[in-house]
């Protein structure tokens, strides 16, 4: 089976990193829930010292995956909640303003 992997990357603003980080720590269980219901999977986030964040996720149709969490009321309230942590975003929401990344080498596993 061929798993369909994405990464991107944002911008978090390095004087709020640190609440950036805690409130992961604490993702809301229906926010969760949302995720996994509208098919993203082994979603993982990385930040870096200067606030970059990396962003890993597996999802069979990643741009039907992002519009099925569009349309969620939890996915609004959370995005409106974020948007202060990033800069770069130019008025578009987190989950609208990242960039993907091309793979470019992949070692498959057992």
């Amino acid at each position: 089976m061929i798993v369909a992997r994405y990464c991107f990357c944002l911008q978090v603003k390095p004087e709020r990193m640190a609440e950036y980080a805690q409130r992961h720590r604490a993702v809301w269980p229906e926010m969760r829930q949302a995720l996994t219901d509208t098919g993203w999977r082994n979603y993982s986030l990385f930040l870096r010292d200067d606030g970059l964040l990396i962003g890993y996720v597996e999802a069979d149709d990643p741009e039907a995956a992002q519009a099925a969490m569009a349309r969620t009321e939890v996915n609004a309230r959370w995005q409106a909640e974020m948007a202060g942590f990033f800069t770069g975003l130019d008025g578009r929401g987190p989950d609208e303003g990242f960039q993907l990344l091309t793979e470019v080498f992949h070692l498959e596993g057992k």
